[in-house]
């Protein structure tokens, strides 16, 4: 249990994290994308520290959560931090979200649980044999490369979402080697320092981070929230089966609950995914020469915003007979609608 709830803690300050870091990164330039001059942009962002800050919050609450819990179950819960991200977003946005972003909520929080229980991750060491994380490097540093290279080559979500893939493969091995380094911890504070996972853990983080960051600058928060939650978790989950030989359920119908619990959590999570990018949008402005709403039209007085200047009347509505004026006959008030200055029907 103390496990599931640091882990719990750990989605809520990524979400956090993600949308004060996303806020802060859709400002930068396109011309600091992946060069190490993004960091000198973003640390000058008050929203962006305060994001880091939410980031390290997270990486001592998942430490916590490795060293008493396996990566395969630790991990999967950060799911959550979807959810999380959408009501934080929310909440910032000022707006609510409709009943079916609800029931989206319900059916991720649901469905992990459900899929986690019917696999039941456990046992595992802490540790693995220098063949084994060796292979495992190569194969995710493969797997970087060509994930990166299509960001590279790619504009917009498209690079956002491969960016957060990497990004989530990033965290994962991170996960993964702060759960031995963390392990170390029990042979004292020299053997912590003097292990060789610890040092890879901060730079898988940091690069992890990197991506990340360029993928926010790349992309919306919709496009790289989704690959790098259900990305962490999966990836996560591979390593900690690979690695570091934790036991995963897959016998007779837990296996088909399994597979249903991930179908749910990626249609629930789709729903999210487009209730963040409702969040995200811009709210709709009123159209040139749109009418004005009877409660609008009442506060600002019958005309409304395409009132002519000087006269009484709408713009377009025909002049009562003992109103018109012949040509050139208009006063000076009577400006055209238009001008600077002058409300006219081409103004909101």
């Amino acid at each position: 249990m103390v496990s599931v709830l640091f882990a719990l803690l750990t989605a809520l300050f990524n979400g956090l994290a993600s949308v004060l870091q996303r806020m802060a990164a859709a400002t930068a330039p396109a011309a600091k994308a992946l060069h190490l001059s993004l960091f000198g942009y973003l640390i000058r962002h008050k929203v962006w520290l305060v994001g880091i800050g939410m980031v390290i919050l997270a990486a001592v609450c998942q430490a916590t959560a490795l060293a008493t819990g396996p990566v395969a179950l630790v991990q999967p819960i950060f799911i959550i931090e979807l959810p999380f991200t959408l009501l934080v977003a929310s909440r910032l946005a000022r707006r609510k979200l409709p009943r079916m972003t609800w029931w989206a909520i319900g059916l991720v929080t649901v469905a992990l649980g459900a899929g986690l229980a019917a696999a039941a991750p456990s046992g595992g060491g802490t540790n693995a044999s220098p063949k084994v994380w060796a292979a495992a490097l190569i194969v995710t540093g493969i797997f970087e490369a060509v994930v990166i290279t299509i960001g590279v080559r790619t504009r917009g979500n498209a690079r956002a979402a491969a960016f957060g893939l990497a990004a989530a493969c990033g965290y994962a091995l991170t996960a993964t080697l702060l759960k031995s380094a963390v392990a170390a911890l029990d042979h004292g504070i020299g053997p912590f320092f003097s292990s060789w996972q610890l040092y890879a853990t901060a730079v898988a983080g940091v690069g992890a981070l990197f991506l990340l960051q360029n993928g926010l600058q790349a992309g919306s928060l919709v496009a790289v929230q989704p690959p790098l939650t259900l990305g962490d978790a999966l990836i996560s989950a591979c390593f900690g089966v690979t690695v570091l030989g934790e036991q995963v359920n897959t016998g007779g119908w837990l296996l088909v609950i399994q597979i249903v619990a991930v179908i749910a959590v990626a249609i629930g999570c789709i729903e999210l995914s487009r209730s963040l990018a409702l969040m995200q949008s811009p709210q709709p402005s009123p159209q040139p020469g749109a009418q004005p709403s009877p409660k609008s039209a009442e506060l600002l007085g019958e005309p409304g915003a395409d009132r002519i200047h000087g006269r009484g009347r709408p713009a377009g509505r025909p002049a009562p007979a003992h109103d018109r004026r012949p040509p050139g006959g208009a006063s000076r008030s009577a400006a055209p609608a238009g001008l600077p200055g002058v409300a006219g029907p081409d103004r909101v």
